[in-house]
This record gives structure tokens, C-alpha cells and sequence, in this order.
């Protein structure tokens, strides 16, 4: 008896589960919608941003600007991005284990390494390792806004200036679709040509005319690119969370209703075990009377 009540009150803590993971998995797919539809109508402005930069890239005086400057690589940045809560299956190990990777492979270079981070996962995990951490920012997806784009894109632009950093990388989850995300390793400062825009190519100086100059448009317009790609990574990332808790939660209330056939069978087993031999003590029983 002792044993059915246990089977019970199993099968009842796992209904519950699955009512949570259920209810988890329908507020993920709401916020999903919204998290795809801000990245699919931010992405087009964040890559025609990207183009125009890749290709002034190639034109202008790379002295003319901090950000166009290439150093002597003594410290790298990578900046992870993570999620500030968990229970989305490997989003976030996937992007620290990509993280732990290009870590190595810029030690290896013999340059020394420190750590940003961007959401809650991502700071406790290295927050406990030997990488020095800089300006670590968490509680960001639950309300992701522009600001928060400013602050860390601004925050990166004053480090790379004033030499806290020769080069910047960021690696986090590029959303692909509802069931696929992609970990992506970008590299930010210093702003170069990019091949895939057929920049690499582009001859340097002429082909542009500048209003009012040179120097003040690239002033005002290398700030906004960076604040604008670290908004877009954001984005890129609060959806592919989104997908990633959706996906996690529907194979956690699948495997919960999988367990509660298991666990009923096994309870059906057993009452009947009892039942069958509450009887046979009865018959027999009654045969000793006789």
C-alpha cells in the first residue's frame, strides 16, 4: 500500500511539471513572435549598415578614425552573449563552448585575453574562471530596448579607443528559424572590410563625396554602426532564446507524459498485484473455515 501511495504521489508531482513545462512553453512562443518580429524588421537596416561600412571601410584613410585602426594585437575582447535566465536546453553552453574555443585560439597568438559579457549565464559561469571580466551586463533581455544597445555599444567603442583592447569579438546565437539557431563569431573592432560584401576588393581612397567632411560624418556614423550591429546581435539573440526555451519546454512536456504513462502502467501493475492477493487471502481463508 505504502508503494501505490508513493507511485501517487509521483504521478501527481510530474502532472505537475508538465502543467509548468506546458505553460512555459506557451509563454516562449508568445515572446518568440515578438522577439522574430523585431529581428526580421531590425535585420535589413542592421546588414545595409553593415555593407556601407564594409565598403567606406576600404576607401577612407584608415587613420582618419580610431575604430578603422589596426594595432599591434596585444589584448583581445570576446564578448560573450548569453541568456539571464536558464531552462532553454544547450543555448547557452553552446555559445560559451564556441566562447571557450576562439579563447583559446587567440591565447594561442600569445595575446592576452579578457572577457565581456552580455546576460546573467554567461557572468556566472566566467565569473568563477581566471579570465579577467569587464563590465559584465545582465537583466537585459527581460526588457530589451535600444538603450541597452547604447550603453553596451558605447562602452565597447570608449574601451577600444582609449586602448583597452586592440581587437573585439562577439559570439553569440544568430536566430535562424522557429527550430534552428546558429552560434556566430563576429569580429567588431577594428572596423575592416568584409568579403562577403565584396569590400575586400574595393580600391582604397575616392568613390565618395562628403558632406559635411570626412572626419565628422565617420564621427557621428561609426558610433551608431557599432550601437546598431550590438542591438541587432541582442535581438539576434533574445529570439533565438526564445526558440531555443520553446523547443527545450515541448521536449520536457513530452518526456513528462511519457514518464506518467510509464509510472501508470506500473501502478495499474501493482494495484492489481494487490487486489489479486487481498483475494486470494480471502479464498483461502474462507477454504480453512470450511
Amino acid at each position: 500500500m505504502a508503494n501505490l501511495q508513493a507511485l501517487r504521489r509521483k504521478i501527481g508531482s510530474v502532472k505537475n511539471t508538465q502543467k509548468i513545462t506546458k505553460a512555459m512553453k506557451m509563454v516562449a512562443a508568445s515572446k518568440l513572435r515578438r522577439a522574430q518580429q523585431r529581428i526580421l524588421a531590425f535585420r535589413p537596416y542592421g546588414q545595409e549598415l553593415r555593407r556601407v561600412l564594409a565598403n567606406l571601410s576600404g576607401r577612407v584613410n584608415q587613420s582618419i578614425h580610431p575604430l578603422f585602426q589596426k594595432r599591434q594585437v596585444k589584448i583581445i575582447q570576446v564578448t560573450v552573449v548569453t541568456s539571464d535566465r536558464g531552462l532553454c536546453g544547450a543555448f547557452n553552453m553552446n555559445v560559451i563552448r564556441r566562447a571557450l574555443q576562439m579563447i583559446q585560439k587567440c591565447e594561442e597568438t600569445g595575446a592576452k585575453v579578457i572577457v565581456g559579457v552580455v546576460g546573467r549565464k554567461g557572468n556566472e559561469y566566467f565569473r568563477r574562471r581566471h579570465w579577467p571580466l569587464r563590465d559584465p551586463n545582465v537583466n537585459v533581455f527581460d526588457r530589451l530596448t535600444y538603450e541597452h544597445a547604447l550603453e553596451v555599444g558605447w562602452a565597447a567603442v570608449e574601451a577600444f579607443t582609449e586602448g583597452a583592447f586592440d581587437e573585439g569579438y562577439i559570439v553569440y546565437n544568430e536566430f535562424k528559424n522557429v527550430v534552428q539557431q546558429q552560434v556566430v563569431v563576429d569580429k567588431v573592432f577594428p572596423i575592416e572590410p568584409l568579403k562577403e560584401f565584396g569590400a575586400a576588393e574595393a580600391p582604397s581612397g575616392g568613390g565618395y563625396l562628403y558632406e559635411p567632411d570626412q572626419e565628422d560624418l565617420l564621427s557621428t556614423l561609426l558610433p551608431k554602426y557599432a550601437q546598431g550591429q550590438v542591438f541587432r546581435i541582442l535581438l539576434e539573440s533574445s529570439a533565438a532564446e526564445q526558440s531555443a526555451r520553446m523547443a527545450a519546454m515541448d521536449g520536457a512536456t513530452r518526456n513528462a507524459g511519457e514518464l506518467i504513462k510509464q509510472l501508470s502502467l506500473k501502478y495499474n501493475r501493482s494495484r492489481q498485484e494487490a487486489i489479486t492477493k487481498e483475494l486470494m487471502d480471502i479464498v483461502g481463508g474462507a477454504e480453512a473455515l470450511k
